[in-house]
């Protein structure tokens, strides 16, 4: 194994005191319990948006962090949930009066983590919803959730999200807001190689160098199913086929389209699976109003990509256009 790291079991730490340093202008970071929250607060009467989860898909959350998106980001150990101190602290932290969104990705320790989190936030008269992003159409169980994974969905989901809260909607609105995005939007990924988590030392999982897996998850669960290698458009087929039939798309249909990078995969390679999405669309009729491509929730560094296509109503596009100021994703500002 070879990274730069000092301390495998202090890399989360080490990583997250090197992001305050680096970025002063838009978050501060707390260390114990850790947490990171945006530089500038909100206003009093606004909504406030958390989500959080296990270290190792940076810049997913602390870097969506700031105007627009999250009011803060709990990260946990590598692939591992943190636990419900943290979430409380963050969320008692950006609470102005309003409310506070969790945003949850599927995985049974975080959903359980935030779940106690909000009681405990609940019992101090801080009203929290939460929404449980389960994006993944690979597999409906997995080794760390019942159910559909959250994935790279949760990305739209804390931008729209977050547009909704920033222009003063209440936390139902905002909540309900999140829930339509998490019902409309649907992922699915590839890896052609595996990532290695620091503390552990050796790859998560192994394939031969002529093989990929299809319907990864974002922590090396098993996907679906393995296949030769093949050319960057039958690939993307195969992501892009359960996507439609699991999502009811129909000429004129608005769309936005992510392709996201796993963390070792080069923007050129994306690119290419990005042109062979839109064509597939385009092939139904389907509109692609909006469009991301980069390394945004990423596994360590696994080679691979997922592709995520939003349902997108006029609404949504308005809130994706919307401005937004983070570390790692700026819009409009």
């Amino acid at each position: 194994m070879k990274k730069l790291i000092n301390d495998p079991h202090n890399v989360v730490l080490e990583s997250v005191r090197g992001f305050a340093l680096a970025h002063p202008d838009h978050v501060v970071v707390h260390e114990d319990p850790m947490f990171v929250e945006r530089a500038e607060k909100k206003g009093d009467g606004l909504v406030a948006l958390v989500s959080g989860g296990g270290s190792g898909h940076e810049p997913l959350h602390a870097g969506f962090v700031g105007y627009g998106m999250l009011d803060a980001a709990v990260p946990g150990a590598v692939f591992t949930s943190p636990t419900p101190d943290p979430i409380l602290a963050a969320t008692q932290a950006v609470d102005r009066g309003a409310g506070v969104l969790h945003i949850v990705k599927n995985y049974t320790g975080d959903v359980l983590n935030f779940e106690t989190a909000a009681e405990l936030a609940d019992a101090e008269d801080i009203k929290v919803t939460s929404v449980i992003v389960n994006d993944d159409v690979a597999v409906e169980d997995s080794l760390y959730t019942a159910g559909r994974r959250g994935v790279a969905g949760t990305m739209l989901v804390e931008k729209i999200a977050g547009a909704a809260a920033e222009r003063g909607d209440d936390l139902e609105g905002v909540t309900e807001v999140a829930q339509r995005v998490i019902d409309n939007v649907r992922s699915m990924g590839v890896a052609l190689s595996a990532c290695t988590v620091p503390h552990a030392g050796k790859p998560s999982f192994e394939l031969a160098e002529d093989e990929v897996e299809i319907g990864i998850g974002i922590h090396g669960e098993p996907g679906r199913h393995r296949i030769p290698m093949a050319p960057a458009d039958e690939i993307t087929d195969q992501l892009v086929d359960p996507i439609l039939k699991d999502l009811d798309l129909a000429a004129g249909q608005k769309t936005i389209v992510f392709v996201n990078g796993m963390g070792g995969t080069p923007l050129t390679e994306l690119y290419i699976v990005y042109a062979r999405v839109v064509k597939r669309l385009e092939e139904l009729g389907v509109e692609v109003t909006r469009s991301l491509v980069g390394s945004y929730i990423t596994s360590l560094e696994m080679q691979g990509c997922s592709v995520t296509i939003l349902k997108a109503d006029d609404e949504m596009i308005d809130l994706y256009d919307a401005p937004a100021n983070t570390v790692a994703y700026r819009k409009g500002m």
